[in-house]
């Protein structure tokens, strides 16, 4: 797949809310994840790996009181990168209600996810 062709994908599964097929289909098992330091949410840490990257999805999940609302804006393609906007209105467990937006960037090598950062 193209980066163009991954961008839509993940638009798409992720529409859907069909994130456990997302990972599977659209990610490297090599995959890096990066957060912003200090961001508060002890589930959302820097992890390298497939098995990491769907262990820390699920903490998060777990970490979820409630889901409020949440969007996801189409994809901004830049040679094998791109770019979403994202957000939801959620409560966290000790946290309380919070609205979380980012700027989601991923890298794309061989049609696989093969990094990606959040900015919030």
């Amino acid at each position: 797949m193209t980066t163009q062709e991954v961008a839509n994908r993940y638009y798409e599964l992720t529409s859907e809310n069909k994130f456990d097929i997302l990972l599977d289909e659209l990610y490297s098992n090599d995959i890096e994840c990066i957060e912003p330091p200090n961001n508060g949410i002890a589930s959302l840490q820097n992890i390298k790996g497939l098995d990491a990257k769907k262990e820390k999805d699920k903490n998060f999940g777990e970490a979820m009181e409630e889901m409020h609302s949440a969007y996801c804006d189409e994809p901004t393609v830049a040679g094998k990168y791109f770019s979403l906007k994202m957000g939801m209105d959620v409560t966290m467990k000790g946290i309380g209600r919070m609205n979380m937006d980012e700027i989601c960037i991923f890298e794309v090598e061989d049609g696989k996810i093969i990094k990606e950062q959040f900015f919030y």
